[in-house]
């Protein structure tokens, strides 16, 4: 099999681990080390990634963005994040609900919104669908129950609606301009037939930003909660059809969330194997150099197998949701986009516990640079425990194998 990249590829990856190394992990430690939670955001980073593209990758060319493949947004993310994962998710979160507005929004909705998004280097995206009661649901929908899913109610007040109800979590929450919010119009079935999607800014009345959460991991990342108090969105924001909000958000072949995600993490391992080599070739633990010895050796090669097995699976589930991008119906089918964000947590959360396992070979109790970044890593690693959902819903997408 060929494996190599085109010029457009390689030009973009080459481009992005410049700016991760110039730009990106110079500020990475002292961003994740301020105490406040809104604080920890840099606007300066985000307006010079977004001159270079990064931020607009995922639009197409008819629009105006640079049109990258799936391949192409996956060595854009894992560069981004060996300079740091929280950074990287705040540019490719703006991707998915980017391509979704440009595939499935009406040519009024996208001269409205998706203009000014490609316009504004401070312009970001997010999606609400997490409630304080609702969360992996999302995933593993039990269908029949209409009691399930999320609670968030818009009703019809003539050329509106009305929202009332809580969103939680909700990636970009304090910063973002415009989110893509899923709420119950018809209570009487089930979320997958009920809800419908709204694009509502954040100027719209009766909505406003609650609580931003203060995270372990991901610290520069913004959650936020989104309250609606009778929040007025006019009826021309639907995305697609009334009660049709899960066909609205599930149209997009590209399954862009658990790639994204694993492509992330395979930038977080490759920073984690690079920092655990050069540990090793500086300390000494029983007289001997930590590279000499066997113990040490087995745990290096075990981070960078692991690594390099989800990068190929990663390239491979790109290739494919390329393919069923373009109409191809067999690899559309595959179960390799949601059992890659599996596999992306097990690896990602073994190679940094092991090279915490590493930095405490010496015995060296000091927090300097290269400990608290190992710290760092690993706590961001922690994330992928509920990103998507939890493992046990993200792993029955095994189902699609079986039908």
């Amino acid at each position: 099999m060929d494996f190599a990249l085109n010029e457009e590829q390689r030009s973009w990856q080459l481009k992005a681990r410049k700016f991760a190394e110039q730009e990106i992990r110079p500020i990475s430690l002292a961003r994740d080390q301020i105490a406040d939670a809104v604080a920890t955001w840099d606007w300066d980073i985000i307006k010079k990634g977004s001159k270079l593209g990064f931020r607009t990758l995922g639009v197409p060319k008819a629009w105006g963005g640079p049109g990258a493949d799936l391949v192409t947004q996956c060595l854009v993310m894992a560069e981004l994040a060996r300079g740091d994962s929280a950074i990287s998710k705040a540019f490719s979160q703006n991707w998915k609900w980017s391509q979704l507005m440009a595939v499935v929004c009406t040519k009024d909705q996208q001269a409205r919104f998706l203009k000014p998004f490609i316009a504004d280097d401070t312009y970001m995206l997010g999606g609400a669908r997490t409630e304080p009661n609702v969360g992996s649901d999302h995933r593993m929908t039990p269908n029949s129950d209409p009691k399930t899913g999320f609670r968030l109610k818009a009703e019809r007040d003539g050329d509106h609606w009305i929202l009332n109800g809580e969103k939680t979590f909700i990636a970009n929450g304090s910063v973002g301009k415009l989110f893509f919010v899923s709420a119950r119009t018809d209570f009487k079935v089930p979320v997958t037939e009920g809800s419908t999607e709204f694009i509502v800014p954040t100027d719209t009345p009766g909505f406003r930003i609650g609580k931003k959460f203060n995270k372990a991991g991901w610290r520069f990342y913004q959650n936020a909660e989104l309250i609606f108090e009778n929040a007025r969105v006019p009826h021309s924001n639907i995305v697609g059809e009334v009660n049709g909000g899960w066909k609205a958000r599930t149209s997009d072949p590209s399954q862009f969330n658990d790639l994204e995600l694993a492509a992330n993490a395979v930038g977080v391992c490759d920073t984690t194997v690079e920092e655990a080599m050069a540990w090793v070739k500086l300390r000494r633990a029983g007289g001997r150099p930590l590279a000499d010895q066997q113990r040490v050796q087995l745990k290096l090669a075990e981070m960078h197998m692991l690594t390099e097995s989800l990068r190929a699976y990663i390239m491979r589930t790109a290739w494919e949701r390329d393919l069923a991008c373009a109409g191809d119906k067999v690899q559309a089918a595959s179960a390799n986009a949601g059992l890659i964000m599996v596999y992306s947590q097990e690896v990602i959360q073994r190679v940094t516990a092991l090279n915490r396992d590493l930095h405490a070979l010496n015995g060296d109790s000091a927090r300097g640079a290269m400990n608290a970044s190992a710290d760092k890593l690993e706590r961001d690693a922690f994330i992928w425990t509920h990103l998507a959902g939890d493992s046990l819903s993200r792993i029955k997408t095994i189902r699609k194998v079986l039908r």
